[in-house]
């Protein structure tokens, strides 16, 4: 519980970072792209399951 706490906290620090000193987001642009990083970050965790 508290990774996931503190990813999703890194995650909103990362994207304040990036606003506020007008930074490209470290994301992929499109939809599409932003799936494929939600989908590998699942299969990462899955991994670590087994």
């Amino acid at each position: 519980m508290t990774q996931l706490i503190l990813g999703i906290a890194l995650g909103l620090g990362i994207g304040f970072i990036c606003r506020y000193f007008d930074l490209p987001l470290p994301a992929p642009p499109r939809l599409v792209g932003a799936l494929l990083v939600v989908a590998m970050t699942l299969g990462f965790i899955a991994g670590g399951s087994f």
